[in-house]
């Protein structure tokens, strides 16, 4: 609905501005990282989390090209309300636990809506930015997305919160949506207009190398470490974009669109050489954010402000294409460079670089001297620093903690004990955790599923055992496993191998908790109570005391690092049977936590006890704790 300029003056456009970030939000954090993670969570990955991405991709270009045609069928604020409801709830859906087929029907949803949303919005922005200084209304909102998206307590956080956090952003849209002005100015671009074929294959170009820059980085520790990682390079990258978004609505209202994309390119491009090379991640960390602002906001400002097309018919097919063919198709290609080669070929930049230049250089030789000459020096400057430059990503020197861990993990040599391999449908799903996906086993470089299995395996060691008992363990193996035959590592902790070992042994499965504990609460001792000839008592000293007891070793050498100290089993374990629970119940929860651990604490879980023994000592606590219960 629409309301008279006067009664919305204190709005003066701004609504426009919660648009644009509310969306791009939605778009970052929540579609491209936290959907992700969850589907991760979920132990959805390979082949199936392609078909799922695949699928939000289709969705995304249909509705993209669809939406046009529903521009004589229906408001434009209805139909993003609509787009903002559909959003929501695909992220909503995601806090289900979802199987293949529910994970590709939301990843649908996610796309469709997306596909709606963004053409409408970009189609009608004028709607919602007022009369005066559209394009630095865009450069805000675009700017206040990337920055709320680099806030580390968001950038950081668990899917759950960012669904939940995306979705009542999408509430908060739906409201917005309503808030319409009808005015814009009427000219927002210096020059002319850039013919639409050479602005799209521009804009493809550039969402391309964006994509493929993203993908390295995320999937290379030693240059997330070196661009995105740790609370103060977010908040550089957060502040990198904002400025660069502001920039760019000036850029484009005083310099235009060819001008401010070749800016664009100039430093995006310089990204993608930097990132060849890790020690120069600091640069590509600048260099990044400042060009994904600067065509991120001339993509949202094109088909409204940049474009000059009067209806908003003509407005939404260009729209509908651009985001199709830039947007999905641009970044399912850059995804595709990155899984397939791992790098960003310099050759390719250079390439991108002369789609830019070329039209642009005989339109402005004779008029614009300064710009041609500034563009020059800084795409030249780049030619120099990079020239020669191999674009293959030395792995020798990792830099985040847990990659130095688990170049430790190898020195060490513990694939010669330890598998890293849950085998799908045997018996270790339920001692050691989820099965273990064996294409991602052989991604890894080296692949570390091991020679043999003298101990435990260690896919998932990082949901069953907490990092004081890892730390433990590594000091003085049988401290805390009766007749470990694991030789003591204290050696590393005199340098900084062990913490980096402990990092590395700690992330193994860690995010896959949830699943963990459904595993274990389907699990029950057998009908019979068989406790074969094994003594309670007995097994209960051998494995328990060390820390349930006063004078255990662990207890005396950890006791103030427990995250809760261990019930003293001379006074009953009573916070885990209480006394109105049924006896049959008791001891069955007893023998989960004996088996499985205790979730939230640094209670190790002994899966590879014979039922049996776990049932003796179940027996002999529960009698325990109903003897000394007051």
């Amino acid at each position: 609905m629409s309301f008279p300029a006067k009664k919305m003056a204190w709005l003066a456009g701004w609504q426009g501005v919660g648009l644009i970030a509310v969306t791009y939000i939605y778009f970052l954090i929540f579609a491209q990282f936290g959907f992700l993670k969850r589907l991760a969570d979920l132990g959805i990955n390979g082949d199936h989390l392609k078909a799922i991405m695949g699928t939000m991709a289709i969705g995304g270009i249909a509705a993209s090209l669809l939406t046009p045609r529903l521009e004589n069928f229906s408001d434009p604020s209805r139909r993003l309300q609509l787009a903002f409801a559909g959003c929501a709830a695909g992220a909503l859906l995601t806090l289900l636990p979802l199987n293949l087929s529910g994970a590709i029907a939301v990843s649908c949803l996610i796309g469709s809506a997306l596909g709606v949303l963004t053409v409408t919005l970009v189609t009608h922005l004028k709607l919602w930015m007022g009369r005066n200084q559209s394009l630095l209304k865009v450069g805000a909102g675009v700017g206040l997305a990337y920055f709320i998206c680099n806030y580390p307590a968001l950038f950081e956080a668990a899917p759950a919160t960012m669904a939940i956090v995306s979705a009542a952003l999408c509430a908060a849209g739906i409201g917005i949506a309503a808030l319409t002005t009808n005015e814009s100015e009427a000219s927002a671009v210096a020059g002319k207009s850039t013919p639409f074929l050479l602005a799209l294959a521009c804009f493809t170009a550039l969402v391309w190398l964006d994509s493929a820059a993203f993908f390295i980085i995320q999937n290379t520790p030693a240059l997330k470490s070196g661009t995105w990682e740790g609370a103060r390079r977010l908040w550089q990258n957060g502040g990198v974009h904002f400025i660069a978004a502001l920039v760019s609505a000036l850029l484009l209202r005083r310099r235009g669109l060819a001008f401010t994309l070749a800016v664009a390119i100039s430093f995006l491009g310089g990204a993608c050489l930097l990132l060849a090379e890790p020690g120069r991640a600091a640069l590509a960390s600048v260099a990044y954010p400042i060009g994904v602002s600067l065509y991120s906001v001339a993509l949202v400002a094109y088909p409204a402000f940049l474009a000059n097309k009067a209806s908003s018919r003509e407005r939404a097919r260009l729209a509908g294409w651009l985001y199709a063919v830039a947007g999905w198709i641009g970044s399912g290609l850059g995804i595709g460079m990155g899984q397939n080669l791992g790098h960003i070929p310099a050759l390719f930049v250079f390439a991108a670089a002369l789609l830019f230049f070329a039209p642009m250089l005989g339109k402005i030789l004779c008029h614009r001297q300064r710009e041609v000459l500034a563009l020059v020096i800084l795409f030249g400057g780049a030619w120099i620093v990079f020239k020669g430059t191999e674009p293959a990503i030395p792995a020798e020197v990792p830099r985040s903690l847990v990659e130095k861990g688990r170049q430790v993990y190898i020195a060490e040599g513990c694939i010669h004990c330890h598998s890293q391999y849950v085998r799908p449908g045997a018996p270790d799903e339920m001692m050691w955790g989820t099965a273990t996906d064996v294409n991602a086993s052989r991604a890894e470089s080296p692949p570390l599923i091991g020679n043999r299995r003298q101990g435990p395996d260690l896919a998932t060691v990082g949901n069953r055992r907490s990092a004081l008992w890892l730390k433990a363990h590594f000091l003085s193996p049988r401290t805390v496993s009766y007749h470990s035959p694991m030789p003591s590592y204290a050696h590393l902790f005199a340098d900084e191998r062990g913490d980096e070992l402990l990092a590395f042994v700690q992330s193994l499965g860690a995010t896959n908790l949830v699943g963990r504990l459904v595993e274990q609460g389907s699990w029950h001792l057998p009908n019979d109570g068989n406790t074969g000839n094994y003594e309670g008592a007995k097994l209960i000293q051998q494995y328990c005391l060390t820390c349930h007891s006063d004078s255990g070793a662990m207890r005396q050498a950890w006791g103030k690092d427990f995250k809760r100290l261990p019930p003293d089993f001379a006074t009953g374990p009573f916070a885990y049977a209480p006394a109105a629970a049924d006896v049959k119940w008791r001891r069955d929860r007893i023998a989960q936590i004996i088996k499985f651990g205790l979730a939230g604490t640094d209670m190790p879980g002994h899966e590879y006890l014979p039922d049996a023994e776990i049932a003796a000592m179940a027996e002999s606590i529960a009698k325990l704790s109903e003897v000394k219960r007051p």
